[in-house]
């Protein structure tokens, strides 16, 4: 009986500890590649912005992204004749959903091409719609010491 009870203790544990139903199935729908269809913003005007530290919203924008949930690495390409074209890696994580707002936290790291991080710096954004065909994000920044929205919409390759 003490063995039962210990084993039983020890699978609860075990399965506790695991990721959730819930983002086992977005690691699958987000597997695959991706193109960082369109950029808007919550306010209106001309804002010069630099996302992920990278690059503007003119040069993200058509990028190309894959998603490889298994080891939770990716990467994106910028092809644009007027920004710094190529290759970007990073890892990415999918967090449990947030009760107050109903979205996914969603965090992104840059790397080199080896998955390792030159400033251990992250990105936090929600991940706030996520289908077989659409996936949009929202980070919430301050501009001049009100929240301002960045969406950014991808639409999946088939």
């Amino acid at each position: 009986m003490k063995k039962l009870v210990t084993t039983w203790i020890l699978l609860l544990i075990l399965t506790s500890c695991g990721i959730s139903k819930t983002v086992r199935t977005s690691k699958k729908v987000i597997k695959g590649n991706w193109t960082l269809k369109t950029i808007t913003y919550s306010e209106s005007g001309t804002y010069n912005i630099s996302l992920l530290n990278d690059a503007s919203k003119e040069c993200f924008e058509g990028s190309q992204w894959q998603f490889i949930p298994n080891n939770n690495t990716g990467n994106y390409i910028i092809d644009n004749a007027n920004c710094t074209a190529g290759s970007r890696y990073f890892i990415f994580t999918i967090d449990e959903i947030d009760e107050t707002t109903g979205l996914y936290d969603f965090l992104l790291k840059p790397t080199n091409e080896k998955g390792k991080s030159q400033t251990n710096a992250g990105f936090r954004m929600n991940l706030s719609q996520l289908s077989d065909t659409n996936m949009q994000w929202k980070q919430t920044v301050s501009v001049d010491g009100n929240p301002f929205v960045i969406n950014m919409n991808f639409i999946k390759q088939q």
